[in-house]
């Protein structure tokens, strides 16, 4: 069982936050604050030993409810398992709360109305509380009480239409739960924002921290573009990054990514490549040229990038100076030489799940280093010293 640590490291250390999240936004927020030496309580939600958080079983585990998601997102915090439509398991609930630092969850607004944990009622016996709450969508908007999930949300902040400005493609998702984590960020940032607006001033807050809103801004800083000063010209995303041609480059024997940025190494590199004289083509002479005109000059670095190995390359951009990285597929990143060096990826061994790779927290802190304390826990594994902290008895 995982066991309250006293002293952490981090630099939330002694901040206690109850975490009523599930599946992968809340959880990336909490996860930063557990590494940085937060006490994270998970508050999951079903009958004893069962349900919980969804993501405990998306993926085989050696448990059957510490699914690879799950775990890479739930260390550093306890587990708690609280039904709150329960009269006693919301006085427990309660309990906690009223010392609480921050009440973090992703629950809509009115499910907790209707438990009597909106805003309103817990600041009522915590007023120094910061509430945080993930939305799918900003209030006063017709999508108000509509779900909200990383797909549906990549589609409707245009994120899902780059592919078809880039290529002509049909949209598509990416690959990744990108939607879910930066809004994860945007939560994070926004909780400890609020922490330290009561450092100053004592004041608890309700924070509100729409998906919709949150990745739209994500996508549109430089994808507004074109429609940004008024009247605009109707070409929205920015023509290097949507361009079919910004992709890692073929080789003679793989893939390289590169970026030469300045004029003397876009120069440089055509040179090394047997192309002199491009940068006196107009197309090319100038950075908002090259902006302009970017399909034929990526093309160009294609025809170039494939006359050299990936290891040619690689020697020669860096005696240059010029900003290139060999392309990994995802299973070689597990082995980059550049993670193996910093330890970026070790193992660790769980009570009952057994070994499993652990990735470390990639910020650095020379006065308060964040760590791992807690392996994730299984489903209610702490409840009842929890409870017993407060002076109740077991469910």
């Amino acid at each position: 069982m995982n066991q309250p640590t006293q002293t952490r490291s981090g630099p939330l250390s002694g901040v206690r936050i109850i975490d009523m999240s599930s599946v992968v936004l809340g959880p990336f927020a909490t996860l930063i604050f557990g590494d940085l030496g937060a006490d994270v309580i998970k508050v999951e939600a079903g009958q004893k030993g069962k349900s919980g958080d969804l993501m405990r079983y998306a993926g085989a585990s050696p448990t059957g409810d510490l699914g690879p998601i799950y775990t890479n997102l739930n260390r550093n915090k306890r587990s708690i398992q609280l039904d709150a439509r329960q009269e006693t398991d919301k006085a427990a609930l309660m309990a906690m709360l009223k010392d609480a630092d921050v009440f973090f969850h992703n629950v809509r607004l009115g499910g907790m109305r209707r438990l009597g944990l909106d805003y309103d009622s817990v600041k009522a016996i915590n007023p120094g509380l910061v509430y945080v709450h993930c939305a799918g969508f900003g209030e006063g908007g017709p999508y108000e009480k509509r779900q909200a999930y990383d797909d549906l949300i990549q589609a409707a902040s245009g994120f899902a239409h780059l592919n078809t400005l880039r290529d002509g493609s049909d949209p598509s998702y990416a690959p990744s739960l990108v939607a879910d984590k930066t809004v994860g960020l945007f939560a994070t940032y926004a909780t400890l924002a609020a922490l330290y607006h009561r450092e100053r001033t004592g004041e608890g807050q309700f924070v509100s921290v729409p998906m919709l809103e949150s990745f739209t801004f994500f996508n549109m800083v430089e994808n507004l573009y074109g429609e940004t000063f008024l009247p605009g010209n109707g070409k929205v995303a920015y023509t290097r990054s949507v361009n079919a041609n910004r992709k890692p480059y073929r080789t003679k024997d793989g893939f390289i990514a590169l970026v030469p940025y300045s004029d003397e190494q876009w120069e440089t590199f055509f040179r090394l490549g047997g192309r002199e004289g491009v940068f006196e083509d107009p197309r090319f002479s100038t950075y908002a040229a090259r902006t302009e005109n970017v399909t034929d000059l990526y093309a160009m670095i294609g025809e170039v990038a494939a006359l050299k190995t990936t290891e040619e390359w690689l020697t020669l951009l860096d005696q240059e100076n010029i900003p290139a990285m060999r392309f990994n597929r995802m299973a070689d990143v597990l082995d980059d030489p550049h993670l193996v060096a910093t330890g970026f990826f070790g193992e660790r061994t769980h009570p009952e799940a057994g070994p499993y790779r652990s990735m470390a927290h990639p910020v650095h802190f020379s006065k308060t280093p964040a760590d791992v304390a807690l392996d994730p826990p299984r489903l209610g594994a702490d409840t009842e010293t929890i409870l017993a902290s407060l002076g109740l008895d077991a469910v």
